[in-house]
């Protein structure tokens, strides 16, 4: 038996080209013929979706979760978990984190996808330990990217350390599909060397290269790689998953699966895919190839950001010189790998430096980010840039979270009058206002009201 496929239509592949609105109707109508095709997992909750269920879909995700688990009697559930920041944009309390990995479990999740924006694995411990505690699968990930500071070497040490903290399994996380084939060999074989545990590569096509990197890896060693069915596969999407098992079919590497039974879930798709280009959901730019990808390490979502930004600035004609200066705040702020939330914040200092000068401005994230805040860089900061972005502030050197008394009784305390589950208190410590919203809008006992409204223009996050 060769490699298995981790299938992200019911998370990732949406998440990237629809801006994760697809509905619980929608995803419930698929499971039972996902869970026949023996698929390794799906990855179905995490990332997104929590915030897009709650703020766009009035869903309950937790309701989500436990309905797909009903209908998936087969195959493993998969989460996508931000390390310290769970599924927000800050980072929260120990006791927090700790809950949030305890209730996915129970409310269904067998596998924790754990990463972190800067590869600090202070800021994946607690998570991990509270995995490994609810027994679930610890799949611990690097976030790959470029630079003088990343390479294989340094990639392999990484894996080392979360091995030891207890992963069950390494991604290698590709959110802006950088990792080309040869590459990607290389990696994966050094990877299968220096641990025990299983490797799976996670990869976005974005940069049209992804299906050439999972052939290299496949035939490396590597163990899982995700795909998406192909409705919702390429663009800013995962390569398509019947490609895949077809071109391995009869060869030493094939990975078993059906083509009749990925041909039932295709044809389930087809339809919605239909729907979400007429409603305006599905952008076709979302489905091409972007190759500034590959010349400045931008995924996709910060892409559209940027673009976004200098247009309210009445500045679009700036781009070029804003995707010029990327590389230099990234470069300045010890090269982070380039995903949420790092990427909106270098993307965000680099269009400031256009406008206004170089520096003249910061942003209260970009400061947070080089005091160390987020956690330690990839590479060291200079005291001499330190000290011009944060002047006489203390840099954090310890784990950011250390700082954070516990949170729980704080946001029980803030949302008694709502609760009706024990998860209530998570949904609100993430995201206050818009958990709030969507209580009243439960109270109210407004089920069943038409989801699919506006919001056409959220922006995707390219996780």
């Amino acid at each position: 038996m060769g490699f298995k496929i981790t299938e992200t239509v019911l998370r990732d592949a949406h998440q990237s080209l629809i801006a994760t609105r697809m509905t619980t109707p929608q995803i419930l109508g698929a499971v039972e013929l996902l869970d026949d095709v023996g698929y390794h997992s799906l990855e179905c909750w995490g990332g997104a979706t929590f915030d897009s269920c709650l703020r766009f879909l009035n869903e309950d995700p937790w309701e989500r979760l436990r309905k797909i688990r009903e209908r998936a009697k087969k195959t493993k559930l998969q989460m996508l978990f931000r390390g310290q920041n769970i599924l927000g944009y800050r980072h929260y309390a120990d006791d927090v984190v700790e809950y949030f990995v305890q209730k996915s479990i129970a409310n269904g999740i067998d596998i924790i996808r754990i990463f972190d924006a800067l590869n600090d694995p202070r800021n994946l411990k607690t998570a991990i330990k509270a995995a490994i505690k609810e027994k679930g699968h610890v799949q611990a990930c690097i976030s790959y990217t470029i630079s003088p500071y990343h390479s294989t070497e340094a990639f392999t040490k990484l894996a080392k350390e979360l091995e030891e903290m207890g992963a069950d399994s390494i991604c290698i996380k590709d959110m802006a599909g950088l990792l080309l084939p040869y590459t990607a060999e290389e990696l994966v074989k050094a990877l299968k060397e220096t641990v025990k545990i299983p490797i799976q590569l996670h990869m976005h096509y974005t940069a049209g290269t992804a299906s050439m990197a999972y052939m290299k890896a496949i035939e490396a060693g590597v163990d899982v790689v995700d795909c998406a069915i192909s409705p919702m596969a390429l663009g800013t999407s995962q390569p398509a998953t019947e490609p895949i098992v077809k071109t391995f079919e009869g060869t030493p590497y094939d990975c078993g699966l059906d083509m009749t039974k990925l041909n039932k879930v295709r044809d389930y798709f087809a339809p919605l895919r239909v729907e979400y280009l007429k409603s305006g959901l599905l952008d076709p730019k979302s489905l091409g190839v972007d190759v500034n990808t590959l010349l400045y390490q931008i995924p996709g979502g910060m892409m559209s950001n940027l673009i976004s930004q200098l247009k309210q600035a009445g500045k679009a004609d700036k781009l070029d010189e804003v995707l010029a200066e990327v590389p230099n705040v990234r470069r300045d702020a010890g090269y982070p790998p380039l995903v949420t939330p790092t990427s909106q914040i270098v993307g965000s200092q680099a269009v400031m430096n256009v406008l206004f000068g170089k520096y003249k401005q910061v942003t209260k994230e970009f400061r947070g980010l080089v005091r160390g805040e987020y956690g330690q860089t990839p590479a060291p900061i200079s005291d001499e840039f330190r000290k011009q972005i944060i002047g006489d502030a203390e840099p954090i050197t310890h784990r950011p979270a250390d700082d954070i008394p516990n949170e729980l009784d704080k946001f029980r305390a803030q949302i008694k009058d709502y609760i009706e589950q024990d998860e209530d208190v998570l949904s609100y410590a993430l995201f206050d206002k818009v958990a709030t919203k969507y209580f009243e809008f439960r109270k109210a006992g407004k089920y069943g009201v038409d989801s699919a409204r506006g919001d056409r223009d959220a922006k995707v996050h390219n996780v």
